[in-house]
């Protein structure tokens, strides 16, 4: 509940402003506004207890007023606590020195994770695998990502073995605090595949105001000037001087020029991060087969590339809420866990069927995940069959619906 409603908001406040239509259709516009916010207040009431990170979306996160007074400096403070309750059980069973080493730095490195042969096994499956993926563009870098759910894996029994491994779940549940199977992916990074802006990635961040996990397991060589991962060491813990700068990047999130910023990502300079007293961003060039586990809650970055090239990983992601985690959670189980992708996918694209929201990671068709060719993408559009006839029907009837709302009230005030 807590997820969909910090996921899908904005579709349902959409969807409560058409509602309003019929019930206000002859009273005032100012009327109008007034009952929307109302309706509004218990979604955005609902959103500061999940991970929501929006200063632009939800006008509770974003309020100068509440953030003056530690809004959010409150709930980064409740978010690491909570997490740092759950990390005391899921450390159990990852070796000491990883352990210190996380709790130190806010990552761990893992080189030759996996023995020659199966790593071996596993890039054969990765070279020889063909078929449907998803893109997206951030500036002049394409990102493409092949879900690694249960039809994926039925033909790389080397990935499977992979994912089975004990010490990767356990590290990335360790890093993410929540015992949860992340998403799994085959990602390949493909800089100045495109003409546009400086990838936003390039800049330091941190992902969001709570521990999350991401992880990268290296399937080609990552040289210094071939975007390596980029991370402020003990950056994952909040000192004094970090929440001072919080508080005041909250006051002024809403109004950011930064986009991202604006959404709950805040950027940072290496001078701002010195004056936090923490110590200078460290690049990680590695070989294939390395496994890196961070908590992308600290500050970390993509590394500059310096010519078009390419990177190939299986990543893994989980960002769940941050202040609880379920009794009963059906993700925990793998076979169950590695059809959230699709899942999520499908109800992207039912969204922008709706006309309720926009999907960005758009539809590639026969692919591979070294293939350099991005030509297609930004014509790629979402099918309407992507859902079923079930999806069809219903985001028909949903995108109908909104667009004689809209006329009812183009036509009434």
């Amino acid at each position: 509940m807590f997820h969909f409603v910090y996921a899908r908001g904005a579709a349902i406040k959409k969807i409560a402003r058409g509602v309003l239509v019929f019930t206000l259709s002859r009273r005032s516009s100012g009327m109008f506004k007034t009952f929307t916010w109302i309706l509004s207040c218990p979604i955005w009431a609902l959103q500061l207890f999940t991970g929501a990170k929006s200063f632009r979306d939800n006008p509770l996160i974003g309020s100068r007023a509440l953030n003056e007074r530690g809004l959010h400096v409150l709930r980064q403070a409740m978010a690491h606590r909570a997490t740092a309750w759950r990390r005391r059980r899921l450390g159990r069973g990852v070796p000491a020195p990883l352990a210190a080493a996380f709790a130190r730095d806010g990552f761990v490195v893992v080189p030759d994770f996996l023995p020659a042969e199966a790593f071996s096994q596993l890039l054969d499956d990765v070279t020889r695998y063909r078929g449907p993926a998803r893109e997206t563009i951030q500036g002049d870098t394409v990102t493409r990502r092949i879900a690694l759910d249960p039809r994926v894996l039925a033909g790389m029994p080397g990935m499977r073995r992979l994912l089975d491994r004990r010490l990767l779940g356990k590290l990335t549940r360790l890093a993410g605090g929540r015992d949860c199977e992340p998403l799994y992916y085959i990602q390949t990074i493909l800089p100045h595949a495109v003409t546009g802006d400086p990838d936003p990635q390039l800049q330091l961040h941190a992902d969001t105001f709570h521990p999350t996990v991401k992880a990268w397991f290296t399937l080609t060589d990552v040289a210094e000037d071939s975007s390596p991962f980029i991370y402020v060491p003990g950056s994952h813990i909040i000192t004094p001087a970090r929440r001072a700068w919080e508080k005041r990047m909250s006051i002024e999130a809403s109004g950011s020029e930064n986009r991202l910023t604006g959404r709950g990502s805040f950027r940072v300079d290496e001078d701002t991060i010195s004056a936090m007293g923490y110590p200078p961003p460290r690049s990680f060039p590695l070989p294939a087969n390395t496994l890196i586990v961070a908590d992308t809650g600290g500050f970390h970055a993509r590394g500059a590339a310096r010519d078009a090239g390419m990177r190939v990983e299986v990543w893994a992601y989980e960002r769940g809420n941050p202040f609880c985690a379920p009794p009963v959670d059906l993700w925990r189980i793998p076979a169950l866990g590695r059809w959230r992708v699709p899942v999520m996918w499908a109800f992207g694209d039912w969204l922008e069927e709706s006309g309720l929201g926009r999907q960005v990671w758009r539809r590639r068709g026969t692919v591979g995940a070294f293939d350099r060719d991005v030509a297609g993408h930004a014509a790629a559009k979402v099918r309407q069959d992507m859902s079923g006839w079930p999806g069809r029907v219903s985001a028909g009837l949903v995108r109908k619906g909104l667009l004689f709302l809209k006329k009812k009230k183009q036509k009434d005030f």
